[in-house]
């Protein structure tokens, strides 16, 4: 069959994005579904295919794309020059031509529409080129050629480049549409794009045509409608002092329009500066969290003619704005127009690509759930998963094992879970993040004030975010007494002798150390595998590990540390003001048995051993270290790298990067970045500057600190803070031992797992081994066996409940309930699911607590703020540096000069390998007491978490100043080079 080369919006659907590209295909499904779309046609990706089949230039620059870093603008902007005039000195096939000229009926607007376009995943709004208001069939084509050039432009050249969407793949429609002559225009979200919340429709509004607003060349108005009450919540009025409106002869032009900026100017008197229409300003505990009080009906006194829609127009278009995110299932951005018949025009409707997934809760009573605590079922969700300083997407596996290990955690609290794979009730996922319904904790007196200081440590961002939610009335406290939460404090204490631990390792912290490393013998010791275990009873392993070994140890190693920074609150108290800043945290650095720290000393020494052989050295140095990794697992590496590479792994293979998703290999597995790691001391000639002396110096440090707080105490007072001290340094070194376990549990799991995968790729149910970890338990059990009962009673519970509710893990293969519906099918869902992953780690920020309206409070205190430009967080290790940035988003092969200042999203163990030679830390999250910190203290580097948007707001190369005392960053001007 001939592929035709024009579409009429009639005959397109969703299925034809290959042909016509995404813009065209979001105009046929409107049109198909009765919107009130302008007709037009769209030239096919034909068209452009034989204008460009011929071009060796093009396919020259295609073929230097491929092989260009995303991160090289300069290359790419000069292939992109290239590429633009390959295909606008293309001759143009006279069918094609004819096809154009044909579809030039009066005034039309030719708009690009290219495959990769207007996608679930990414918009690539404003990429290619849009011509209005053409006239003639020669200025059609024209415009056409335009367009198909455009494809290539520098913005969408470096766009898909960032996005990992191959420039070859992509091809380019052509919408030709009736222009229509708007009196008013502009774009409508059906949801708030910068707060996240659901169901709110922002409007810009412009008068004549919609360009005006999308190009950013106006401030238009804007109104907030509450779409379920059709209530104009905001209204603001924009200056509206240029408008672009139509030629006669074609083209369009701008028109300032001084009349109605002067109206504006007494409509923003009116609204007080940009507040609802009854003056309540709209804040952290107002608009932020979605409660906008009083609607915003009527014109406020002196605005009279200001706005350019009326407040029933705005209703309309977000009552219309609804219908279209219900037809497509998802919120929307909209183009629209009224025409000067008054009569509303959709010209575009995209998914709003930026807003985070709201979590989903895996067990079946989420309804339940939530009118338990809130008659509207508005819930907090905080994410663990940056918490845990992981920013990256959790595999579907990674997150069966989560919902299996949550289970455990609440049947060591007394509250077994019918489901135990379906995870605990307050268990919930988005985007392949982890969160957790903290919803009852801050109903609750006693959690409200426990959760935001557990937090101040870890996250303390969330901290600062849950103490604001605690003010807005809709999650005022329910639960008032303290005694239920202490009855069940003081059974799970007693249960499992927290108390009498806590004594123990007070009275002699030797044996809280003794007693940790016992408890690894023993635990490694039952993770130890059977070497003849089917494939079935490997699945029975991991999942008994998960849900019996993981927590169990917890409570045995855990009085330790608890016990020591309950001795660092007792000094805090006594000593009261008389802490200088930066002592406190001066105190806990160089603290002994850190097993992060001793693990990243230990690779130290072995690069010291490394730096002595000389051909060693320079091997390290000038080989990559993926290839370096393969020559280890071959036994091809000198021997002191070899030697002292494998004696690391036996004691710290468990460990990676992300290494709470078992899903990530560890680094027995592929130990490039601990190679790489390795290559980056070596470049540390400073002796001064050596981990380890700087280690020694903070203990020293830390030591004198101790005495002089005691000697300022003074008396019996000073003496109690001495040893409450003491016993803080002796113990606090533990807090990273219990994560060790865990950790050390989930790396024998994902061994079992990685048995099973192989037993499944040999069947051809899966393409590879690893394919395993992009299944979830039930489903791995599902293929190997057609059923997903456990193989033998009380490996776990079993079935029903979903395992996920969120894409990642909860999507099902096609054809079928489950993985049984074939090997093709199986195959189709892991490929899916890895291109999902894919995506979500191109994600750049993700909320630290969202509302399940789609909120996220932090974003809408920063939009209420002022814009300073101060980054500020939370000290976490003392001092100052001054130094160049490193921006690094990902640690596996980065490469870190001897004292520049690590900037990243977050960390966990697998990254403090690289503070060993950095200057500093900047850390978009965290807290006083997170991994990053902790290491940092223990380094003597000076450190800042929580810093907002950091990553995105230094650049690599910028000179930058640390101050981890008072926990700022102060940024210098950009280089020009970067």
């Amino acid at each position: 069959m001939e592929i035709p080369l024009v579409l009429r919006f009639e005959e397109i659907d969703a299925g034809m994005l290959p042909l016509v590209g995404g813009k065209a295909a979001n105009l046929g499904v409107l049109t198909a579904a009765g919107f009130p779309v302008p007709p037009g046609v769209c030239l096919t990706t034909e068209a452009y295919r034989r204008v460009t089949e011929r071009s060796g230039s093009l396919e020259a620059a295609l073929d230097a794309l491929e092989v260009t870093s995303p991160t090289d603008t300069r290359a790419l902007a000069e292939l992109a020059g290239t590429a633009r005039a390959a295909v606008l000195s293309a001759p143009v096939p006279e069918e094609v031509a004819d096809a154009v000229r044909r579809s030039a009926h009066g005034p039309v607007a030719v708009r690009s529409s290219a495959t990769a376009e207007d996608l679930p995943d990414a918009s690539f709004a404003g990429q290619q080129d849009t011509f209005l208001n053409v006239v003639g069939p020669e200025a059609v084509l024209e415009a056409v050629r335009h367009c198909w050039a455009s494809l290539w432009t520098d913005r969408a050249v470096a766009y898909r480049a960032a996005n990992g969407v191959a420039h070859r793949s992509v091809r380019l429609a052509v919408v030709i549409q009736e222009m229509v002559q708007a009196e008013v225009a502009g774009v409508m979200f059906t949801a708030d794009p910068v707060t996240g919340r659901r169901r709110q429709a922002v409007i810009d509004a412009a008068p004549g045509l919609g360009e005006a607003v999308v190009s950013g060349a106006v401030n238009p108005d804007r109104f907030t409608v509450d779409v379920a009450t059709g209530r104009i919540t905001d209204r603001r009025a924009g200056d509206k002092r240029l408008a672009v409106r139509s030629r006669a002869g074609g083209g369009v032009e701008h028109v300032e329009t001084p009349a109605a900026g002067r109206a504006d100017e007494r409509a923003a008197a009116g609204t007080a500066g940009g507040r609802t229409a009854d003056g309540t300003a709209g804040g952290m505990n107002g608009i932020a969290t979605g409660a906008a009080g009083p609607a915003a009906e009527g014109t406020p006194d002196g605005a009279e003619g200001a706005f350019c829609l009326t407040d029933g127009q705005a209703r309309a278009l977000a009552e219309l704005g609804d219908r279209v995110e219900e037809h497509y299932g998802a919120p929307q951005d909209i183009e629209w127009a009224v025409d000067s018949d008054g009569a509303l025009r959709l010209t575009q409707s995209r998914p709003i690509t930026t807003l985070h997934p709201i979590p989903r809760h895996a067990g079946p009573d989420e309804a339940a759930d939530a009118s338990a605590d809130l008659d509207d079922g508005l819930r907090i969700h905080v994410c663990l998963s940056l918490a845990q300083g992981l920013h990256q997407p959790i595999t579907p596996m990674g997150m069966a094992a989560f919902r299996l290990m949550s289970s455990a955690a609440l049947g060591l609290l007394g509250h077994p879970v019918a489901d135990p794979r379906a995870g605990a009730p307050r268990f919930a996922e988005a985007g392949g993040r982890l969160f957790l319904d903290v919803t009852g904790i801050m109903r609750s007196r006693v959690g409200r004030a426990v959760l935001p200081r557990v937090l101040d440590v870890m996250e303390a961002r969330s901290a600062v975010v849950l103490r604001a939610l605690a003010a807005d009335p809709r999650f005022g406290v329910t639960r008032r007494s303290v005694r239920p939460a202490l009855r069940r404090a003081l059974r799970v204490a007693g249960r499992y002798r927290v108390l009498p631990r806590a004594l123990r390792a007070l009275l002699r912290p030797e044996s809280a150390h003794r007693h940790a490393r016992a408890t690894e013998s023993a635990l490694r010791a039952h993770l130890a595998s059977p070497p003849d275990a089917t494939a079935l009873q490997r699945l029975d392993r991991a999942e008994l590990i998960l849900s019996r070994w993981t927590f169990r140890l917890v409570p045995e190693v855990a009085p330790g540390p608890l016990a020591g920074f309950a001795m660092f609150g007792l000094a805090v108290r006594l000593l009261g003001g008389r802490a200088r800043p930066g002592e406190f945290p001066t105190v806990l650095r160089g603290l002994p048995r850190n097993v992060t720290t001793e693990m990243d000393l230990a690779l130290w020494h072995l690069a010291a051993r490394i730096r002595r052989d000389a051909p060693a050295a320079a091997l390290l140095l000038g080989t990559p270290a993926a290839e370096l990794a393969a020559r280890f697992h071959a036994g091809a590496l000198p021997a002191v790298v070899e030697e002292g590479l494998r004696e690391f792994l036996r004691e710290y293979g468990v460990r990676a990067v992300a290494e709470i998703d078992l899903g990530v290999p560890r680094w027995s597995e592929d130990p490039a970045h601990v190679i790489g790691v390795l290559a980056n001391y070596l470049r540390l000639d400073d002796p001064a500057l050596a981990p380890d002396v700087q280690f020694a110096r903070g203990a020293a440090e830390a030591e004198a600190v101790v005495e002089g707080l005691a000697a300022r105490a003074g008396g019996l007072r000073g003496r109690v803070v001495r040893f409450a001290l003491g016993r803080a340094r002796a113990l606090c070194g533990l807090r990273e031992f219990p994560k060790f376990l865990l950790v050390t549990s989930l790396a024998a799991a994902r061994a079992e797992l990685a048995a099973v995968g192989a037993e499944l790729a040999g069947r051809g149910l899966l393409a590879s081994p690893d394919d395993v970890f992009f299944l979830t338990l039930r489903e791995a059990r599902t293929a190997l066996t057609g059923s997903d009962a456990p193989a033998r009673p009380g490996a776990t519970a079993g079935a029903g409940a979903p395992e996920g509710s969120g894409p990642s893990a909860g999507t099902r293969a096609p054809g079928g309930s489950g993985p049984s519906a074939g090997p093709g099918a199986l195959r189709a869902l892991v490929a899916g699911r890895r291109e999902e992953a894919a995506r979500e780690r191109r994600r750049r920020h993700v909320p630290r607590v969202l509302l399940s309206d789609g909120t996220e409070p932090e974003a809408v205190a920063g939009a209420a703020a002022a814009a300073d430009g101060a980054l500020t967080g939370t000290p976490a290790s003392a001092g100052s540096v001054t130094g160049l940035a490193r921006v690094v988003l990902d640690p596996v092969g980065a490469h870190l000069e001897p004292g520049e200042i690590l900037v990243c999203p977050s960390t966990d163990p697998g990254w403090t390998p690289l503070f060993l030679t950095a200057g500093g830390l900047v850390m978009e999250m965290g807290g006083a007491n997170s991994h990053g910190a902790v290491v940092a203290r223990e380094y003597g580097i000076p450190a800042v978490v929580g810093v907002a948007r950091a990553t995105g707001r230094v650049v690599t190369g910028q000179e930058i100043t640390v101050d981890g005392t008072s926990g700022t960053v102060a940024v210098s001007v950009p280089p020009a080079a970067s």
